[in-house]
């Protein structure tokens, strides 16, 4: 009996002396297959090297649509009279040359018998030139009456033209003065209604036609935003009307004084405004990208791996792992650059592309 349990004893030991050799191979079989990157697969792999420049930070702002002067007309009268058929209502849009309006006007009445006037007026007196020439040639009549006639011809000509100017610039069908809108656009102000009295020195307009394809943003700048900006930056726009989309547009102007009453400075971005669906008066919010006068590099943000409230990049070098995980501080975030203060330098590659599953497979 106890050879026998000699025997059962030597087994015991013998089985668990196999059993931890294999889990000591097992672990060495795992950390042979641990993972590596390999020259095909970084070949597979989009990089993107390091840049630095100008760190930019983004200014938010507020300011109101307005047409593009340029593009905006005042009409004011040119004669007196009482209005009517007023065809147009505030936000119409018109045709350059569409009739606004019509004045009965007394005084387009006199504009139109002087050039009739002036019309008979030409013909009586080419009548009596061209006969005093022929009486000059048959020795009936003096130089002197040649030179009269040809300047009274003259005078009638001059008068012709001016009457004929007159009635070309107050346009009239008939039935009176016609305003009429000089450009194509919309009826953005409207001073006028059926049976108004004008007079022609009123000095209110009748109407603003103003074209919208264009227009532009007025901004006020603080005084500490002043050296951040600049002509020609380029800027996004959001409007309460319009909230998911954006609009395009650039610094065209900045004044080069303060405003003394709430000491800003006033900027001007010129806009594309396609389907004109910016209209003047408009609340916007504008979005500009200005210098911070920080020199650092930066990476696109989609090259960035998150992970335990840090970020982290995946750095291609010439180590044996060719790949490894690198933490970095992100200073900020504009738009999709990443400016870092700590943990690449301009030059350095990073893994863009299934940096994610690099990570997960290389951390510890």
């Amino acid at each position: 009996m106890p050879y026998k349990y000699h025997i059962i004893l030597f087994a015991l030991v013998v089985a668990g002396l196999t059993l931890q050799s294999c889990h000591h191979a097992e672990e060495n079989q795992q950390k042979d297959e641990k993972f590596q990157v390999t020259d095909e697969l970084l070949k597979t792999l989009l990089k993107d090297t390091v840049k630095e420049a100008s760190a930019t930070t983004q200014l938010t702002l507020t300011g109101s649509i307005a047409p593009d002067e340029n593009k905006m007309v005042k009409i004011y009268p040119m004669v007196s009279g009482v209005a009517q058929n007023v065809s147009v209502q505030l936000g119409d849009v018109v045709k350059s040359g569409q009739t606004l309006a019509i004045l009965k006007s007394a005084e387009m009445a006199g504009y139109t018998k002087d050039y009739v006037a002036s019309e008979a007026d030409i013909r009586n007196t080419k009548r009596v030139f061209e006969t005093t020439q022929d009486l000059y040639k048959s020795g009936l009549a003096s130089q002197k009456d040649l030179e009269q006639a040809q300047s009274d011809y003259q005078k009638a000509q001059a008068e012709g033209k001016r009457a004929s100017a007159v009635v070309e610039i107050n346009k009239s069908n008939g039935k009176g003065y016609e305003i009429r809108s000089p450009l194509s656009g919309f009826v953005v102000e409207r001073n006028l209604t059926n049976n108004t009295q004008v007079r022609a020195d009123n000095s209110q307009n009748l109407f603003t036609i103003a074209d919208l394809s264009t227009v532009y943003v007025l901004v006020n700048v603080y005084e500490s935003d002043i050296s951040r900006i600049q002509v020609g930056d380029k800027v996004k726009i959001t409007t309460l009307s319009y909230p998911d989309k954006e609009f395009d547009g650039k610094i065209d102007k900045i004044d080069n004084m303060l405003d003394p009453d709430n000491k800003v400075m006033h900027a001007r971005i010129k806009v594309s405004n396609p389907g004109n669906l910016l209209k003047p008066q408009m609340f916007a919010n504008i979005k500009i990208s200005a210098k911070s006068g920080e020199q650092l590099p930066f990476i696109y943000t989609k090259s960035l791996v998150f992970d335990n409230d840090k970020n982290y990049v995946m750095v291609a070098d010439n180590s044996k792992a060719k790949v490894r995980i690198q933490p970095v501080q992100v200073v900020k975030t504009v738009e999709d650059r990443a400016y870092i203060s700590n943990g690449l330098k301009p030059g350095d590659v990073v893994i863009s592309s299934r940096q994610v599953y690099l990570y997960e497979s290389l951390k510890d």
